[in-house]
């Protein structure tokens, strides 16, 4: 079964732009897994401007399915993660101004900077994940790292889908098949919605877990929150 890790970043986002702490953050974390959620995944970034440093540790002791921490690996970065100890940590190259992610790591220029970043975290008994591109060289050297899986950046994938599906999901097959070989488990993520993720997962069916959040959360805002994880699941049960 392909897991669906609800990314509550936006929430956190709408709760910052007014002050107080409404939406609630904890609450969203919490209903996220009521209504269905395989897991909550939170991205914090240097400037806080959405998932602040103390929401991670406020969300930690009530998380009840899997807790996915993504982020550069900074200091602080490294020093949050090994004081939380989620189940898994997602490492993304993103600059520190970046709106999102918007590419993958460089495996080959940074293999002994994330090999070590790596053992740390596993050190800690914490499975680690690396955001990257459909480059299969630099997937072989993902798994060089000793990382236990790879994050495929979907976004190239939804922009191709409206012109050419098929086309569209062809490199992220070969990277995934190239991924297997080496022994890494697969995730995705980046603009995954309900128009191209059934198609995405039914070309890759050994995808382990998808990390949704821009797109669910906005379209919660017309489905309502339990409704949208429900028919977001349901693009992977086919």
């Amino acid at each position: 079964m392909t897991k669906l890790s609800v990314n509550i970043n936006k929430i956190a986002t709408i709760r910052n732009a007014r002050g107080g702490n409404i939406p609630n953050v904890l609450s969203a974390a919490i209903n996220c897994q009521l209504f269905g959620a395989d897991g909550i995944t939170v991205h914090p970034r240097p400037d806080e401007r959405h998932i602040r440093y103390k929401d991670v540790l406020d969300i930690k002791p009530v998380i009840t399915t899997e807790f996915n921490i993504e982020g550069n690996p900074t200091d602080i970065f490294i020093a949050l993660v090994l004081s939380v100890k989620p189940d898994q940590v997602t490492l993304v190259p993103d600059a520190h101004d970046a709106i999102t992610s918007n590419a993958g790591w460089d495996t080959v220029k940074y293999k002994t900077f994330l090999t070590d970043i790596v053992s740390k975290f596993k050190k800690a008994g914490i499975r680690t994940s690396l955001f990257i591109d459909t480059d299969t060289e630099k997937i072989k050297y993902a798994a060089l790292t000793g990382t236990d899986r790879v994050e495929l950046y979907t976004e190239p994938y939804a922009t191709e889908f409206a012109v050419n599906s098929v086309k569209a999901v062809q490199p992220f097959i070969k990277a995934a098949e190239v991924a297997r070989e080496v022994g890494l488990g697969i995730n995705a993520g980046h603009d995954l919605n309900l128009d191209n993720l059934q198609y995405f997962h039914q070309n890759i069916p050994w995808l382990l877990e998808v990390s949704i959040g821009h797109a669910l959360i906005s379209d919660a805002l017309y489905l309502g929150l339990e409704n949208a994880i429900q028919m977001y699941k349901r693009q992977l049960a086919g």
